[in-house]
């Protein structure tokens, strides 16, 4: 009997108690706007719509990010889980995640999310330092964090916490510091990430009218090698570039879901999602703003309206980006519009540099290649286009 091929659900829940300044997300703030119990519907009903476009499924991940989706009502969470369930066939090892920040952390709406079939809880706590996380615009103190860390890991099977690095005028000592304490929560999953000023945030602004500069490359480097130096002595692979994990069952299923090229559905505004559709990968983008997105579903049934056919190069190309990102790789085959293999000059010339490891068989960036992955997979896309 042939597997059913694997399939994610993302749901994005857009409303957030406070907009951070590095946030350049899909995002509103939360005012308990009486539109929220009906996107929550429409967004069962866009689920049930997907069903009829993708065909049976093995469900292998459920995320419900954000926004803040530990804002919603957790009943809302149980009917989306369920209803993500009942389409398609859940794998027996089903992940259901859900990103949390530390002043949602209470005992009452933890145990409702887990019983409402979160597994997962990504848990968005970014710093130990009141200062940092001043600056930073959370709505939270370094005390809080660790009680909520504290409740999560009592709660739910599995712990995942978000970290940020490259402050403004933050040391490798510093980052140390914050590392050893993020270990110590025993969570088995951690991810840090590099702070970076995205256009449009406040951020952005802030620093075009030189309120702070932020950390430049050769701080970034440092900060990212003694990141996997000091987890990897903890017992975390660093199994993606900005991912980190104790053993290969607490790797994000979610994430490898994107990273590994499978398909998935985007559910909520603004969710994205990539499909399968007629043997062509497909992209699809839900509206951004809420009150289209629940017209789009009650109009059609789906969130979206003009899915993309990516061509051949283009479905290269991402899976290139997405794979090189992790430490598996991605397969030379599943790369063949783009015409790259171990002989070709652009992976023979990065593989001199040490920024490739030589396998015959996937393209897999060295962790001196990870630290500057942006130009190698440039210059391999570069190197495909010129044959």
């Amino acid at each position: 009997m042939t597997e059913l091929p694997a399939l994610g659900v993302y749901v994005h829940w857009p409303y957030c108690a406070r907009i951070c300044p590095y946030c350049d997300f899909n995002v509103v703030r939360d005012r308990k706007q009486p539109e929220q119990a009906e996107l929550a519907a429409a967004i069962v009903a866009d689920l049930e719509a997907h069903r009829a476009l993708t065909g049976p499924r093995r469900l292998v991940s459920v995320f419900l990010g954000g926004g803040t989706p530990s804002l919603m009502d957790p009943q809302w969470a149980a009917g989306i889980v369920d209803t993500a369930r009942r389409l398609w066939d859940p794998a027996p090892d089903l992940e259901v995640s859900l990103e949390a920040n530390p002043t949602d952390a209470e005992a009452g709406r933890f145990a409702a999310f887990a019983a409402a079939g979160v597994n997962r809880l990504s848990l968005g706590l970014q710093s130990f330092d009141d200062a940092a996380l001043t600056f930073l615009g959370r709505n939270h103190d370094a005390a809080e964090a660790r009680r909520a860390a504290d409740l999560a890991a009592r709660t739910f099977p599995r712990l995942s916490v978000d970290m940020i690095y490259a402050l403004p005028g933050q040391t490798v000592a510093a980052w140390i510091d914050q590392l050893a304490r993020a270990i110590d929560l025993g969570a088995e999953h951690i991810s840090p990430y590099q702070l970076t000023i995205e256009a449009g945030t406040a951020f952005d602004r802030a620093v075009g009218r030189g309120l702070f500069r932020p950390a430049d490359d050769e701080v970034g480097a440092a900060l990212y090698e003694v990141t996997r130096t000091v987890l990897q002595a903890a017992g975390f692979e660093a199994y993606e570039v900005s991912n980190h994990a104790r053993g290969e069952a607490a790797r994000s299923r979610h994430n490898l879901v994107y990273w590994r090229g499978q398909d998935y559905v985007g559910v909520g505004p603004g969710a994205h999602g990539r499909l399968v559709l007629q043997g062509v990968r497909t992209a699809t983008e839900a509206a951004s703003r809420v009150g289209d997105y629940i017209r789009n579903v009650g109009e059609t049934g789906l969130g979206f309206r003009s899915p993309e056919a990516l061509s051949p190069l283009e479905a290269a190309e991402e899976r290139l980006l997405m794979g090189l990102r992790t430490g598996e790789g991605v397969g030379f085959g599943e790369l063949a519009a783009l015409g790259l293999s171990p002989g070709h000059p652009a992976v023979a010339d990065l593989v001199g540099q040490g920024l490739l490891s030589p396998d015959p068989a996937r393209l897999r960036a060295t962790p001196a290649g990870r630290v500057m992955l942006d130009g190698v997979t440039r210059a391999l896309i570069l190197g495909a286009s010129m044959g």
